[in-house]
């Protein structure tokens, strides 16, 4: 067994951890997982009773979640230099778990066509869609990296999210936001990730009979 597994499907939000597999550059063995089955069942489900995707073993230990996963990856591969020094990392983790909480609860409410109202707004994290939004995209135009003055972890994570929601348009496309994931996904890593994905995509599409 490989040291470092990736289970996946590649139109899922793998892609993003595919993207920090590539960043930091170590061997890993991929499982693709059919959303329909394999996903669902064993042995799967030992490895996440959810049956949800992405998520790793690395030296026989799990972890789940894409923002745990990237934070974890970061920290266990430290040459790969994608995470801030410890004394540095107050704005690392507060917008990579901003982003995975209030902002992804926001635009999946969102998507799924359902605010809460301003009496409701209180009883969640993200309080409403357009405050969320402009607290991010606030940050983003400070300066050109979340943290450090370069690319760490929380650019992954953020970025991918702000590509996701600007790809479907879920996001306003402002040239703070555009700019922003135009900066960050100009990286080999990304590329050779998005090539990857891609590739498994087309093959596992039906293929032509001929007549």
């Amino acid at each position: 067994m490989a040291d470092l597994i990736f289970y996946t499907n590649p139109q899922s939000r793998g892609q993003t951890v595919r993207w920090m597999l590539e960043e930091v550059g170590e061997p890993y063995e991929t499982v693709i997982l059919d959303y329909a089955t394999t996903l669902k069942q064993e042995p799967y489900l030992s490895i996440n009773p959810m049956g949800k995707v992405p998520a790793i073993q690395h030296n026989g230990r799990v972890v789940t979640e894409v923002a745990a996963i990237c934070c974890y990856l970061a920290d266990a591969f430290p040459q790969a230099n994608l995470a801030p020094p410890p004394a540095d990392r107050a704005d690392y983790y507060r917008w990579i778990f901003f982003a995975s909480g209030p902002i992804e609860a926001a635009f999946s409410n969102k998507a799924a066509g359902w605010e809460p109202d301003a009496e409701k707004q209180r009883m969640f994290g993200y309080g409403s869609f357009d405050r969320a939004i402009a607290t991010l995209e606030a940050n983003l135009a400070k300066k050109p990296f979340i943290t450090c003055d370069r690319f760490t972890a929380a650019d992954l994570f953020v970025g991918a999210m702000v590509g996701f929601m600007l790809q479907f348009k879920l996001l306003e496309p402002t040239p703070v936001f555009t700019d922003y994931v135009a900066r960050v996904t100009d990286r080999d890593a990304y590329r050779r990730a998005k090539d990857i994905d891609a590739a498994l995509i087309a093959a596992a599409q039906p293929q032509p009979q001929p007549a």
